[in-house]
């Protein structure tokens, strides 16, 4: 059988561009011979809906988008995704689900099973989920036709134990292959993950399967692609492109490949400029605007914005006050010369001193603190925010998860922003794509990676008067947030102060109610800071 996967950006709502692409990519496979086109999970909806599904014109709208693309598809076959009523009084009133499509007719129907409820994904919100499936006949032979969370319920791959397993319906069932349409988002390690689950699914099951995944930037999730097919023997026989659009025509009697992961750094770079540059042209944004501190943040952060937009497309700010250093200023230049970017200078002094001139009479017998340091901030993300909305462009924040973490950072201030495209990735690995970056000629300039970090609200400060080493606060945050591990549990492991890890913890939990507030940030370890981790605002549970 010659298979076509069709690995496709998709966009939430726009039902018909998906549909068009769709039926794009099915031209494409039936010209080059293909038997069998799949595309990805919730194709024509794009993933996640989330409430629009609440939305019951948009429901019956991609329902009349499916009947459209139904009746354009010929004799090669489709097998696409979309929302279906529950026909049902009881349940959810919609489905997940697949359609197997040939010669303007739907041959068969199937739901997906497993709904994930956890992280991410809230499936079990809107869907309905079906009992049992069963094998679909497709000429001669039998497929089984999956939807992404339905091959996860295997021992050690599944977050959660579903007392259901789709694919023992399959197991005597004599299928010529499984088919899997899938929307599983990236983080970082998830394509060997996602490989060794394939292939081991293949194997336990005897029986090729071809597994379709989506691709792209849809709000906070960042999707990777990297579609595959595998034999009967779990032989890895085609691979998509990662982070990229693909057409992949394979024949199920091909010469096995062998699976080359590509490096995790290069991964995470890629995931990154596809967030942004999706995020950024699904709202509508042309062009980026930030501030350039002369530190590492941000001039990574211009990097990114550069390879998403363009350089005409990216203007930098610096806005010195007078406790910037000179140093900061010249590394801010020469990362904009270096990119090739448009750079403008607005100092804050005026404006900083002024209101401090303004506040004086409410703030007679005090002494200068934190307050005066975060004003300077705010000063900041007030000009910042003026440039986006007088040019239209999209501002983004250079924050990282490390001081996103503790609060190490300006609410209304440097948190200002319609995009936080490095909020979820540690300040150590910060330092790797900096130096993944300057890999072939130094965009970054030297200084910004060497220097200690500082946010230069003070005379002579560095991050590290008010945290530890970022190698020690990076070990502890991935332990607490993405490992869920007690305070006991990780000085236990780490062998840290135990005054230093609860302090880190408890400025961990009292800072959620920053991060409610703060813009969207890109998903890529296994637990961002954003739609994945709901943790309550008002809370006094403190552990022992």
């Amino acid at each position: 059988m010659k298979l076509a996967l069709a690995q496709l950006n998709t966009t939430v709502g726009d039902l018909r561009g998906n549909a068009a692409k769709i039926l794009d990519a099915y031209r494409r496979a039936a010209a080059a011979g293909a038997e069998l086109v799949i595309t990805p999970e919730l194709a024509i909806t794009g993933y996640p809906p989330r409430d629009l599904l609440s939305k019951r014109r948009f429901i019956d709208d991609n329902l009349h988008t499916f009947d459209e693309l139904v009746q354009q598809i010929g004799e090669t076959a489709l097998i696409t995704s979309y929302v279906d009523y529950n026909p049902d009084v009881f349940g959810k009133p919609y489905y997940n689900a697949a359609a197997l499509l040939q010669n303007k007719q739907v041959l068969a129907r199937r739901f997906k099973t497993l709904l994930p409820t956890y992280d991410v994904f809230d499936e079990d919100r809107y869907f309905q989920p079906t009992p049992r499936n069963e094998p679909v006949g497709f000429g001669t032979c039998r497929l089984g036709i999956t939807i992404c969370e339905d091959i996860w319920n295997i021992e050690r791959f599944a977050p959660i134990r579903y007392s259901h397993d789709p694919l023992a319906d399959f197991a005597h069932a004599g299928l010529r292959l499984l088919v899997n349409l899938s929307a599983s988002p990236y983080h970082i390690g998830k394509g060997r993950l996602r490989h060794e689950l394939l292939r081991g699914v293949a194997r336990r099951y005897r029986v090729p399967l071809a597994y379709c995944n989506l691709v792209g930037g849809n709000d906070e999730l960042i999707f990777d692609g990297r579609s595959m097919v595998f034999d009967a023997n779990g032989n890895l026989l085609a691979q998509g492109k990662p982070f990229a659009e693909d057409l992949l025509i394979v024949d199920l009697e091909a010469p096995p490949q062998p699976f080359e992961p590509r490096e995790k750094i290069a991964s995470l770079h890629d995931a990154l400029v596809l967030g942004l540059r999706d995020y950024a042209a699904k709202c509508g944004f042309k062009s980026a605007v930030l501030g350039l501190s002369g530190g590492i943040d941000s001039a990574l952060t211009a990097c990114l914005a550069v390879e998403a937009f363009g350089k005409e497309n990216v203007l930098g700010v610096s806005l010195p006050s007078q406790f910037s250093s000179q140093g900061s200023l010249d590394d801010a230049r020469d990362l904009a010369t270096n990119l090739g970017i448009r750079y403008d200078v607005i100092p804050i002094q005026s404006a900083f001193e002024q209101l401090k001139a303004t506040l004086k009479p409410a703030f007679t017998g005090r002494t200068e603190d934190t307050t005066e340091e975060n004003l300077q901030a705010r000063v900041r993300g007030t000009l910042l925010m003026a440039l986006s909305n007088k040019f239209g462009h999209l501002l983004l924040t250079t924050g990282n998860k490390s001081e996103m973490a503790v609060g190490y950072c300006t609410l209304y201030g440097d948190m200002n922003g319609g995009l936080a495209v490095i909020a979820d990735v540690p300040k150590t690995m910060i330092y790797e794509l900096a130096r993944y970056i300057n890999r072939d000629a130094q965009l970054i300039p030297q200084a910004s990676i060497t220097k200690a970090p500082s946010a230069e609200l003070r005379p002579n400060q560095t991050d590290q008067d008010s945290l530890p080493p970022y190698e020690v606060l990076d070990a502890i945050l991935k332990r607490y947030i993405e490992e869920n591990k007690s305070a006991i549990e990780i000085i236990a492991e780490t062998g840290y102060e135990e005054k230093l890890v609860r302090d880190i913890v408890r400025k961990i939990d009292l800072n959620e109610y920053k991060r409610k507030q703060a813009p969207p940030c890109l998903r890529v370890t296994t637990k961002a800071f954003g739609i994945g981790r709901r943790v309550p605002i008002a809370q006094r549970y403190v552990e022992r």
